[in-house]
């Protein structure tokens, strides 16, 4: 997809020395490339990357490589959900059992793996698992698709909206403290916020 943005100049980036040091290092380390993973992997990892890609519809490397960070991170801390439902195991077995079934649904269909397969079918097959019709029952029997949808959803959202790139594209102007918003009215902008160039 080719990328477009009413703030193609726009860089959240020029605004980092108005953080404190704490919030210049959270958001600087998303902008770092990813070595290694504590809980994916590499089969895993580029399973996922596929279909973070098709989640955001954006393929940018730098912005994939921090939503398969975070979301290895989030998988090896398990840091515990506040809510789940009865029967859906936690984060790190659903992930795991849930790609090694898309794999073996694809291998037994199309003797292919899902990241060679043609884009729509990758559609296809996710809004499936989103509707709970993956099949065949015997590859993903005791899986909840939709739940297992949901979480990858989840996790990938709320990543790709906390990449630097995906503020400036959006034209968010970042952790506002400790500077604040001066101009709150309806309309109005702070000297630092985007400017629509389009």
């Amino acid at each position: 997809m080719t990328r477009q943005t009413h703030y193609p100049s726009y860089n959240v980036m020029n605004e980092r020395e108005e953080w404190d040091a704490h919030t210049q290092a959270i958001v600087g380390s998303r902008l770092r490339p990813h070595e290694s993973y504590s809980f994916l992997s590499q089969a895993e990892a580029e399973l996922l990357r596929r279909i973070c890609s098709l989640l955001v519809d954006d393929e940018s490397p730098d912005v994939l490589d921090f939503i398969l960070s975070h979301i290895d991170q989030t998988l090896h801390q398990s840091p515990g959900e506040s809510q789940r439902k009865v029967g859906v195991p936690d984060a790190p077995v659903l992930v795991r059992s849930g790609l090694e079934a898309l794999e073996q649904e694809v291998r037994s269909k199309y003797d292919s793996s899902f990241v060679e397969l043609d884009i729509d079918f990758q559609k296809q097959i996710l809004r499936q698992i989103s509707e709970s019709a993956a099949a065949p029952p015997a590859i993903w029997g005791g899986i909840p698709q939709d739940a297992l949808f949901k979480k990858l959803l989840n996790m990938t959202v709320e990543s790709y909206c906390s990449h630097p790139k995906v503020w400036s594209e959006i034209g968010y102007g970042g952790p506002a403290y400790p500077r604040g918003y001066v101009r709150t009215e309806l309309g109005l902008l702070d000297p630092w916020e985007a400017k629509p160039e389009r």
